[in-house]
């Protein structure tokens, strides 16, 4: 092999690899090689359908999906290569109540985005595609930007811009490994030679999951079987037919020449080789299974009628990627300074354009461009990788693609994997068990086994009842609440505090015993991270993050330790369980259990200190996520239930009972307190979001000094605020927020506040509304008044909480 160095690497010749290669090279980077280990587009591309849809449940997702179209729109132009790119408008149909639900959802959040949607009726529908059956359609939606692409045309054009901006593309070349160096791959190894590098990009597609081993990074992407049946062309149809979607029946219809290309999303497909894809396989497909898709042909032709009339010319049935969460697996490897990653793309044609563009950012600048939690690789951890719990995963994303996603729906497959000691004993007494990076979490209580399952859009779920007894339970007596799934880390030694000074926004007391919220922002003054931060002991600090945050978090701090400090950041997740006691009547009870002095004099809030429960000991540290008197009580994991029992016991004859994750949502609303990864993002800094308080600009140097002292000094250009609605709204996150008739953007959270009887959102808005009272949340097609007001609608002077 001729070339034995290169800057940049990228592994993976599909559209998604070659997007990356042709937007580094936009961004003028020329030093980048492109390694295909067959041809460009074999492994999943070169079979894809090519539908091109926009609208996600996110508007940084939306936006990543909007910047592919522009991509396409400009792509023929600008590198002379045809992509047979066709804007011809989508049309999901609804032919369920449920489904009309999900779709005025889908509407509305798009009006909150800026992103052009229509609500059609089905006659509407039927004009629109004249081939569809209108029995059973209840409603549609129209995006007139959609379309569909030939996945090998777009690829080629990546390609053919990449090398005419001084991009290397070898194909016939296969990695066989990777070499490390203190944290680094410095060697890109192949069946040709080895390339020394700067920075890696696995883009592997159906080989992904096989290239990070090679580093042994657990990547949790999966592959799975799916087919799409391609009509006898036998079908005429006027130019500009627009794609169409009928989710109930779960299948998708793409025009092609003279024919219809139509496939689905069913139950049960199977799963493709848990132990990695032979290294040979490239543009093979697998046998297709008639039977399989009887359950897409079957009801396909009940809703299109003419495929009745025309015979299936083929049944391609190929391999996709499936991530084990359904979602992409973007962004940089923790734990390795210059390793990125590409994969786990369903939908990697139409992401194809976006992904790549945001990946370039990633690694030229060390940001997407906006955020994308959502799709980050550090939203996984290894678990997530395990052979069998990807594989289970994978088959239950795939098969849910075009189910109905109704608030709070849980996954069913990889459950039970991490579970507290309080687990048996919670379930027997009534609870109702989520799932969080693995670990099964109390939702809710239901102890008299009555039906509270029924999910809702627009009404009161079943458990809303059940919400509101819990959270009177927190207000009026004492609750107890098992968050053992918080990810914990401890960090010891020399210099622990100075390194932790530089990364958080808040002063740090040197003394111990205290507990701080702070935020860690980036250069740009962005909240990358929104945790609790305590010194229990001298010179030993102990961090506390959600429980999906902690590899996203711990790889932030690490990386942002000093380099000669010998500071090391150890997870101790496994290691401490975490009872929250809350309540007014929290402090008599933990009285009965301890013989420490538990006065406000003794521990105040936001301190913390060693004390005695029964015969075990914890942590009790007074903070909280509710807004009532309580404890968190972080102890070791061989002592929490005999603590939850001591506790249970103590508080027998006040009342005190259990809560759930539910109820904290409900609460928290009410207190006003921000939820990372919705209201609060790296998009987002401290003083938009109402948390200037957690900011010490005068404390030293620390990241993102500079750029919040700048908005400080210039005002922050746009305000979170909270608004309120009298009695109950169906208020998820992501309605749009109107004024004066107007959408002028979109909630970041929302749920009921049963305290207050009010239903709550928090929104962003610009410095020119902030002062107005008055707006709108539009949501599932009503509008419902929403008055602005203070953040915190319970307790404001916090008098409750520091009882």
């Amino acid at each position: 092999m001729s070339a034995e160095q290169a800057k940049i690497v990228i592994i993976g010749g599909g559209a998604v690899g070659c997007a990356i290669a042709y937007h580094l090279t936009r961004r003028g980077e020329k030093d980048v090689l492109l390694l295909e280990k067959a041809q460009l587009t074999h492994g999943c591309t070169w079979h894809a359908a090519g539908l091109v849809g926009q609208l996600r449940s996110k508007r940084n997702l939306t936006r990543l999906m909007q910047n592919s179209v522009r991509v396409f729109q400009e792509l023929a132009a600008d590198t002379g290569q045809e992509t047979d790119w066709k804007q011809v408008g989508s049309l999901r149909i609804a032919a369920s109540h449920e489904r009309l639900s999900e779709i005025k959802r889908s509407i509305t959040q798009a009006r909150g985005f800026g992103f052009e949607a229509e609500l059609l009726s089905a006659e509407e529908a039927q004009k629109l595609f004249p081939f569809m059956s209108k029995e059973g359609v209840v409603g549609a939606a129209y995006i007139p930007s959609d379309g569909y692409i030939d996945p090998y045309a777009l690829t080629q054009a990546y390609a053919k811009g990449a090398r005419s901006r001084g991009a290397t593309i070898r194909e016939g070349v296969r990695v066989t490994g990777l070499e490390k160096s203190g944290g680094r791959i410095t060697h890109v190894l192949t069946d040709q030679g080895a390339v020394s590098c700067e920075i890696v990009v696995n883009a592997a597609g159906l080989w992904a999951k096989q290239v990070g081993a090679m580093a042994r990074v657990p990547l949790a992407a999966g592959v799975v079987e799916h087919q799409y049946m391609v009509t006898e062309k036998k079908i005429d149809y006027e130019a500009g037919l627009p794609t169409f979607r009928d989710p109930d029946a779960i299948f998708y219809l793409k025009p092609d020449v003279s024919s219809f290309a139509i496939g689905g999303w069913e139950q049960g497909t199977k799963a493709c080789w848990s132990r990695g894809a032979p290294w040979d396989f490239g543009r093979e497909l697998f046998e297709g299974n008639f039977e399989r898709f009887e359950s897409v042909a079957l009801p396909a032709a009940e809703r299109i009628p003419i495929l009745n009339d025309v015979g299936i010319q083929t049944l391609i049935n190929g391999p996709i990627p499936v991530s084990a969460d359904g979602e992409p697996i973007m962004g940089p490897v923790p734990g390795l300074e210059n390793f990125y990653v590409a994969c786990g793309f369903t939908a990697g044609i139409a992401a194809s354009g976006g992904a790549g563009e945001a990946l370039a950012n990633w690694i030229l600048e060390g940001d997407p461009g906006m955020d994308l939690w959502a799709f980050d690789v550090r939203r996984f951890g290894p678990h997530h990788a395990q052979s069998r719990f990807l594989e289970a995963r994978a088959v239950e994303f795939y098969g849910r693609y075009y189910s109905i996603h109704w608030p709070g729906e849980e996954s069913e497959s990889g459950r039970g994997l991490r579970r507290s000691p309080l687990y048996g004993r919670l379930k027997h007494r009534g609870g109702q068990f989520g799932s969080k990076f693995g670990w099964e979490r109390p939702l809710y209580f239901n102890p008299d086994k009555a039906d509270c399952e029924r999910p809702s859009f627009e009404g009161k779920p079943g458990w809303f009842d059940r919400i509101g007894l819990e959270c009177a339970q927190v207000a009026e007596k004492a609750a107890l609440i098992d968050q053992s799934s918080f990810a914990k880390f401890e960090l010891a030694g020399p210099g622990a505090h100075a390194a932790l000074q530089y990364l958080a926004a808040k002063d740090l007391p040197e003394e111990p015993g205290w507990c701080s919220y702070t935020q860690l922002c980036n250069a740009q003054g962005g909240i990358e991270a929104d945790l609790t931060i305590m010194q229990p002991e001298e010179g030993r600090f102990y961090i506390v993050t959600g429980s999906g945050f902690g590899i996203r978090d711990g790889n932030w701090i690490s990386t942002h330790l000093p380099a000669d400090s010998g500071l090391a950041l150890r997870d101790v997740t496994s290691a401490y369980g975490v009872l929250n006691l809350c309540g007014p009547k929290a402090r008599e009870v933990l009285a009965r259990a301890s013989d420490d002095d538990l006065s406000n004099a003794a521990l105040p809030f936001l301190s913390i200190r060693r004390i005695e429960i029964g015969q075990a000991w914890a942590w009790a540290a007074r903070v909280g996520y509710v807004g009532e008197l309580g404890w968190e009580l972080h102890c070791p994991v061989d002592m929490l239930a005999h603590i939850y029992e001591t506790l249970l016991e103590a508080g027998a004859d006040l009342g005190i009972g259990d809560a759930g994750y539910r109820a904290i949502d409900s609460l928290r609303l009410e207190k006003g307190y921000l939820y990372w990864s919705g209201d609060i993002t790296p998009d987002y800094n401290p003083y938009e979001a109402g948390l200037g308080f957690c900011v010490d600009l005068d404390k030293g140097d620390f990241i993102g000094r500079a750029a919040l002292r700048k908005i400080k000094e210039e005002g922050p250009a746009r305000k979170l605020a909270a608004f309120s609605v009298e009695g109950f709204a169906p208020l998820f996150g992501g309605e749009a927020l109107r004024h004066d008739g107007q959408s002028i953007g979109y909630t970041t959270s929302g749920g009921y506040g049963h305290r207050t009887g009010k239903s709550i959102a928090f929104a962003y808005l610009p410095p020119e509304l902030a002062g107005e009272e008055h707006f709108e949340i539009e949501a599932f097609g009503m509008i419902y008044p929403a008055k602005r007001g203070p953040r915190c609608l319970y307790d404001p002077k916090m008098e409750r909480l520091k009882a």
